[in-house]
């Protein structure tokens, strides 16, 4: 009877302790447990996205393209002599944009290289900038080169189907024979051979590489002595001088 007594006794107590387990497993995995847990982690997600909401559309574009929208936006056409740099500054002393333009906060669309003339445009509109200089733009440039020699249409044709240079095939040009522009004398003038006569070549491009229209022509034979930019997109130089330049209030122009 005693050891029936003792027996009973013990299955009460394992039964305490099994019911004890239980309650603290079901403690553990209750619903506030569960969604405390998820407030946690969606509260790490939220923090995570906070510094790219905005509520405003036009800041969101402008964080996107990290250029701010310019007040009075202007756009400067300037006609870069020979020798100049497009820079402000050079610590070597050469003739910089500095020696020419007297107005500030405004930056180069694009580069024209220090041996070659014509058509600058310069602007304190960054959005406007990337445009210009945009390869996805394909914003046609014309030039006016004058070469060494006289080019046929069956050398034309080959600028005008593409080149081979170092740096790949180029994309089909727009290529004439022109008589020869009305333009400023340059200094110094180019050397010219006696025996070797020259041709000047209107051609387009909506390219940007480096000395392109040089290589061109070189690639079909007949180097560039002058390259004058006449043309971007829709901004030409029209009677711009040498060495001046025209300021255009762009917030002025009709949408």
């Amino acid at each position: 009877m005693a050891n029936a007594q003792y027996t009973s006794m013990n299955e009460v107590i394992l039964c305490q302790k099994l019911v004890q387990v239980s309650q603290t497993k079901s403690t553990s995995t209750t619903p506030s447990s569960t969604t405390d847990r998820r407030e946690k982690r969606n509260n790490r997600f939220n923090k995570a996205k906070k510094p790219y909401q905005c509520t405003d559309k036009s800041k969101t574009r402008q964080a996107v393209s990290g250029k701010p929208k310019v007040k009075d936006p202007i756009i400067v056409l300037f006609n870069k002599p020979f020798d100049v740099l497009c820079q402000f500054t050079d610590e070597q002393g050469r003739q910089t944009l500095k020696d020419y333009i007297p107005i500030a906060d405004v930056y180069a669309a694009g580069r024209l290289d220090r041996d070659s003339e014509g058509l600058l445009l310069l602007t304190n509109d960054g959005k406007l900038q990337s445009q210009i200089t945009e390869p996805k733009k394909k914003t046609f440039k014309t030039y006016w080169a004058q070469v060494e020699g006289e080019p046929n249409e069956a050398d034309i044709d080959k600028l005008r189907q593409g080149v081979e240079l170092k740096d790949g095939m180029t994309l089909p040009a727009k290529v004439i024979i022109m008589t020869q522009p009305d333009v400023w004398p340059r200094t110094p003038p180019i050397r010219e051979r006696k025996d070797i006569s020259t041709t000047w070549l209107e051609i387009q491009i909506c390219e940007g590489r480096n000395r392109q229209v040089r290589r061109m022509t070189a690639n079909i034979g007949f180097p560039t002595l002058r390259l004058i930019r006449y043309k971007i997109g829709q901004w030409s130089l029209s009677d711009l001088k040498s060495g001046e330049y025209q300021r255009i209030e762009m917030s002025n122009k009709p949408a």
